[in-house]
């Protein structure tokens, strides 16, 4: 099936066509928008027969009036849509290695994105248009383990048999454990090999069986054992293999989130993809992004070169509201994906201190607020380097030693952010979410978010803990207090998970199966509150490895993701708690990634979803949660907290977050 967004202009003639170019861009001026129009409505093949019309008749060069009449980034995009694929891949290549200096990303996408064919017919054009050998260019232009990968992928030498032995799937993932994770130093010539020479089939193969016997996707071992440019191309590599399409959406969002846009990267590839799998790109960016590759080119760019990018782009998703085939194969890998990390060992990234002494520790904490002054080093060092359980001993010998009130004074001594950090540290842990449920639902206001967060992603003994905390410190019920500040389906969903009643049995695939039914039946008789009554009724009873059988089942009966079906029926709070606790059942670690990265990410810090977060998960799933961070978004959680956090407050996030990945 054809999945380009640009196809053979019907009842084509390329002389009639070169005419209306000539006429648009004689005398003075030029009619871009005509220009516009024609060019980015034919196909590449149909493009180079206009040029050559162009010449026959007129004696010139399209390409170069082209050049002459237009400007800035739509030139650059009309004369690259005028080049036939390899030879515009040649000069992205050429301009690439050119000059002092490389543009390495151009060199990764294009290498590691085509197939045996199209690299072929590069390294072809590279020679024809240059007169000069691509594979020398390169070699000269580049080094080490970067240099060797590119070198391997310019053979065009992928095999392609779609017969896969299961033995060699085997021998290939544990070839890659050991020649990385398993290995002092990193054996990165057995990386070369595998993921430069075994074909796609395969390679999807030994990614799944990694996955099952190291407990961690491929990327992020590459990540771990690789650097630099190496790691980079290898990333690259793996993400083409798995998905070409999701790819390509990743790089066009990254071209244009964020002040600026890298227009250069973002011509390229709507050029290049618009007659392979534009289609697919669109699906899949829609389903990840939660906006339509349409309308963020709309809102990013401007001009005659915005409406080029539109006509290539070939219609808005958002208007559409459907979900396909591509971006349903997405969801269904990623569904594999959390099946496998739910199974995960989690760890938190504070584990109880060797040769504790509460006594001791008393002691330090009792000299560093005593006098003038307060060490504040010294509170974060000794609170943040022990348990949860350690700090409650240390609060009993605090009072026993001095007969003071270890929490009033340290309330007394500290302020601001690393005040809340320090103080959230020593409650237990059901009396800091208890505490945190509180303050979200008194006075005016109510935080939806935070009851979201917290009453999502405990489980059964923690939800019992929370209430029993609660009713302590508050003389009051917790499903009391979520009634009579919430309402409609929200409140049923808040005080359904309050009663900490979820199954805790395995799947039950006929039943999973028959939920699955239920979920996906919208018809035209159903009112909306019985849909939302049966979302409610699996989503907040069923175990959560029943619940990961379901939505695997949901995939195969309507070929979309359960997250894409709840953003298309619901709204507001009853939406994102619905999301939240489907996001929690899939990826517990993925989810608070997220919440962590939203909480810094732009201008300001979100500092009580970060500082509840880092307390929360400390001793649960802190490591996992980094590893996740690191997968979703290029970048550490310590990274990120150090640029966006600073003085003792940073200190004592940093130490809490236990490292740098």
């Amino acid at each position: 099936v054809y999945r380009g967004s640009v196809k053979d202009f019907p009842g084509f003639d390329a002389n009639q066509d070169a005419e209306a170019l000539y006429n648009a861009m004689k005398g003075f001026g030029s009619d871009k928008e005509a220009i516009l129009d024609l060019i980015t409505s034919r196909s590449n093949k149909q493009r180079v027969e206009i040029c050559q019309a162009y010449k026959s008749i007129y004696g010139k060069d399209l390409i170069a009036d082209l050049k002459y009449e237009l400007t800035g980034k739509f030139e650059r995009l009309i004369v690259s849509l005028m080049r036939p694929p390899a030879y515009g891949d040649a000069k992205e290549i050429k301009d690439a290695i050119a000059g002092i200096g490389t543009d390495e990303k151009c060199l990764i996408e294009i290498l590691a994105s085509r197939t045996n064919q199209e690299i072929h017919n590069l390294v072809a054009a590279y020679k024809d248009a240059y007169e000069r050998d691509l594979e020398a260019d390169i070699v000269g232009d580049t080094s080490g383990h970067f240099k060797k990968m590119l070198v391997v992928l310019l053979q065009g030498a992928r095999e392609e048999d779609d017969v896969v032995s299961e033995d060699l799937v085997e021998q290939d993932a544990k070839d890659l454990l050991e020649a990385g994770e398993m290995k002092w130093g990193t054996d990165e010539a057995q990386f070369i090999y595998i993921l430069g020479r075994r074909s796609k089939q395969h390679l999807r193969l030994v990614f799944d069986e990694y996955l099952k016997i190291s407990g961690k996707p491929i990327e992020r071992s590459i990540r771990g054992e690789l650097s630099g440019d190496f790691e980079k191309l290898m990333l690259a590599v793996v993400k083409c293999i798995r998905s070409t399409a999701e790819y390509f959406a990743e790089r066009l969002y990254k071209a244009m989130k964020g002040l600026g846009t890298r227009d250069n990267t973002l011509i390229r590839i709507m050029v290049s993809r618009s007659e392979i799998d534009m289609l697919d790109i669109r699906e899949v960016f829609r389903t990840k992004y939660e906006k339509s590759l349409y309308n963020m080119i709309k809102e990013d760019t401007s001009g005659e070169y915005k409406k080029a990018l539109l006509k290539l782009c070939g219609g808005d998703d958002d208007a559409a509201g459907e979900f396909f085939p591509e971006a349903a194969q997405v969801a269904y890998r990623m569904w594999e994906l959390s099946a496998v990390v739910s199974k995960a060992e989690l760890r938190g990234t504070v584990q109880p201190a060797a040769g504790f002494n509460d006594d001791g520790d008393a002691q330090v904490l009792r000299k560093a607020m005593k006098g003038l002054g307060t060490d504040e080093g010294a509170i974060i060092d000794v609170l943040t380097q022990r348990s949860n359980a350690q700090r409650q001993q240390i609060l009993k010998a605090y009072k026993a030693h001095y007969g003071r009130d270890l929490m009033a004074d340290l309330k007394s001594e500290l302020s601001g952010s690393l005040a809340k950090l320090i103080l959230g540290l020593m409650l237990t842990p059901a009396q800091y979410d208890a505490k945190q449920l509180r303050k979200a639902v008194e006075g005016a206001g109510t935080d939806e978010s935070v009851l979201i967060e917290i009453m999502a992603t405990r489980n059964n003994q923690e939800i019992a803990a929370i209430n029993e905390a609660y009713q302590e410190a508050y003389h009051k019920r917790l499903e009391d207090d979520l009634s009579s500040d919430t309402s409609g389906h929200f409140k049923r969903i808040l005080v359904s998970l309050a009663l900490g009643n979820r199954d805790e049995g395995p799947e039950n695939l006929t039943q999973a199966h028959e939920d699955a039914k239920k979920l996906a039946d919208v018809s035209s008789n159903d009112s909306k509150d019985s849909l939302e009554t049966r979302f409610l009724s699996i989503l907040c009873t069923r175990s959560y490895p029943h619940l990961r059988r379901v939505f695997q089942e949901f995939i195969k009966m309507t070929n979309h993701d359960v997250e894409h079906a709840i953003r298309k029926r619901m709204s507001g709070d009853v939406r994102d708690a619905f999301l939240a606790i489907v996001r929690s059942v899939k990826n517990k670690p993925a989810f608070f990634a997220d919440k962590l990265y939203k909480s810094m990410k732009g201008a300001g810090t979100d500092e009580r979803t970060l500082t509840r977060i880092m307390i929360s998960r400390s001793e649960i799933d802190l490591l996992n949660i980094r590893g996740e961070f690191v997968d979703l978004f290029d970048k550490t959680l310590h990274h990120m907290i150090e640029k966006d956090t600073s003085g003792d407050y940073r200190k004592a996030l940093l130490a809490l977050c236990g490292g740098e990945d």
